[in-house]
């Protein structure tokens, strides 16, 4: 896949960023750069590589995953003008 002139205009216009021609040269030479290495990089044989999350093996941290109401329902309604059993108490707007 290459990037012609006018795909570094549209994509420039879409970002809107102002990319005069000169720009618009040197920018097409640098993406076409950007995509080669891409290219090379899918040409990489990764079967059976495990994914990463640093480059030196660690464990990640877990913690156990429980539903709670956060202990803060006293707090939120502490400034309400009216509440009842930690709700918001507020005027009846449907008939």
């Amino acid at each position: 896949m290459s990037v012609d002139i006018d795909t570094v205009k549209r994509v420039a216009r879409l970002s809107r960023i102002a990319v005069d021609e000169a720009d618009a040269e040197r920018m097409t030479g640098e993406l076409n750069a950007i995509l080669g290495f891409v290219e090379q990089l899918n040409e990489v044989n990764v079967e059976g590589v495990e994914p990463m999350t640093s480059v030196i093996p660690m464990a990640m941290k877990k913690r156990q995953d429980g539903v709670t109401d956060g202990s803060k329902a006293d707090d939120i309604v502490a400034n309400a003008p009216a509440s009842e059993d930690n709700f918001f108490v507020v005027p009846k707007v449907v008939e």
